[in-house]
């Protein structure tokens, strides 16, 4: 795996935006326009096609935060004493063993080895592993979650 096949810009602040009380918010990413450029070494004709599909699958490396000591106890959800614990494979942050994140962002725009997302959630910087077009074929259906889930991240697409 080579990580560095892309360079990333566009969302700066790891943490989001802020709320009133200062601590980061969780979401008002929706809007978020990023630019994933992939090393020249794929050729212009890398991303030809993927103009024709809405969204892109971005998997990425969580680079910027360290990883965390300990997997064996389940923890609150995004540190929240309010949620219930999960396991390491149960939440989606970023402090992973294998460190990989996953957004389904929006194409805005494919030019030579330049792709434009809406909606990434990972920070300017960020090593981009692979892109992959979002089938319709390959979506879940009949999505079951806790339902704590659906209101912690109502907010989180939003622009």
């Amino acid at each position: 795996m080579q990580p560095s096949h892309a360079t990333l810009r566009g969302h700066t602040d790891r943490h989001g935006p802020e709320r009133a009380d200062g601590r980061p918010a969780l979401g008002q990413l929706g809007a978020v326009r990023s630019t994933i450029t992939v090393d020249e070494r794929f050729g212009e004709a890398c991303l030809q096609g993927l103009e024709g599909f809405s969204h892109v699958e971005v998997l990425f490396l969580f680079d910027q935060l360290p990883e965390r000591d300990d997997y064996r106890e389940p923890r609150p959800y995004r540190g929240r004493s309010d949620l219930p614990p999960v396991g390491v494979f149960a939440d989606r942050g970023p402090r992973r063993p294998n460190r990989i994140g996953v957004t389904c962002c929006a194409v805005e725009s494919v030019q030579g080895r330049e792709l434009t997302v809406v909606g990434l959630d990972a920070v300017s910087g960020t090593p981009v592993v692979d892109l992959k077009p979002v089938m319709v074929e390959f979506q879940a259906v009949d999505v079951k979650q806790p339902a704590w889930v659906g209101p912690l991240m109502a907010e989180y697409f939003k622009p």
